[in-house]
């Protein structure tokens, strides 16, 4: 045999080997991807697919969350940015923003005006207490609340995209008031348009 065919029989052993490597590297990147919201205590919280949030990646392909740190080029990791936060959280029975979120909103808002392309689903989220239909509409309030101050800071109304989860998706699993205010949020996740 010569030594010419030997390397091309390598060559064709290494190189599928290579590419599921290669694959598999970019998917566990890209499921690491995430982002970071403060929590009510004012601990940063990594979120991500499964964990009751829709975060960061998805997967690849067109079914992919858009994730704004693809086209900015990073810092948001950066607890500083407010950018990197993207949990909104409320008080009981309440659709009001608290007021230490608004820079938050216009943060994001500002973010969706420069960059018309991207977009955002507003999730509403609810903890357990009350009916399911009372807790359905109250996530549509809180999150058609972020939504009205997305758009009074300058997001077009065809960025904003609103759902209701109500109590379906709790932040953490619990029967006692730790549990119950990390449920009550809006998540924002970003979306190509």
């Amino acid at each position: 045999m010569s030594t010419r065919l030997r390397w091309f029989r390598m060559l064709l052993l290494v190189l599928p080997v290579a590419a599921i490597i290669g694959c598999s590297t970019d998917q566990t990147k890209e499921s690491a991807e995430g982002a970071n919201g403060t929590g009510p205590g004012g601990s940063a919280e990594g979120t991500g697919i499964g964990a009751g949030s829709n975060f960061g990646a998805t997967g690849v392909g067109t079914d992919r969350v858009y994730n704004p740190e693809d086209r900015m080029g990073g810092g948001f990791d950066d607890p500083v940015n407010p950018l990197s936060k993207r949990i909104i959280y409320f008080d009981y029975d309440h659709s009001e923003v608290r007021p230490e979120y608004q820079s938050v909103i216009a943060s994001h808002a500002a973010f969706l005006a420069k960059n018309p392309k991207s977009g955002v689903i507003l999730e509403g989220h609810t903890d357990e207490r009350g009916s399911r239909e009372y807790n359905l509409a109250l996530g549509e309030r809180r999150a058609q609340t972020v939504r009205q101050l997305m758009q009074l800071n300058g997001a077009a109304p065809n960025q904003l995209e609103v759902v209701s989860y109500g109590e379906e998706r709790p932040a953490s699993i619990g029967h006692e008031e730790s549990a119950w205010q990390s449920s009550r949020r809006v998540e924002i996740v970003y979306r190509r348009q």
